[in-house]
């Protein structure tokens, strides 16, 4: 099974802010602001009903990216390793 390099800390993200160009901060997988106990299903139940049709087929993980200067935010899918 695939884990995701970001949710365990083996890589980083730097991704630019599109609005102001302040480094965006990685906030976690979406799913854990949809259910405040997903994090206790495991990773295919939770993504069955993150609201995105092709991340378990696809091995990709969405996770929240937000500029802490102008409240922008964005989801970028990380490639599962």
């Amino acid at each position: 099974m695939a884990i995701c390099p970001l949710c365990n800390s083996l890589k980083t993200l730097e991704v630019n802010c599109p609005k102001c160009h302040t480094t965006l901060e990685d906030s976690g997988k979406v799913s854990d602001y949809l259910d405040p106990y997903g994090h206790y299903n495991d990773e295919e139940t939770v993504k069955m009903g993150d609201g995105y049709p092709n991340t378990a087929k696809d091995q990709i993980c969405p996770h929240l990216m937000v500029c802490k200067s102008c409240g922008y935010d964005e989801v970028r899918f990380i490639k599962e390793e």
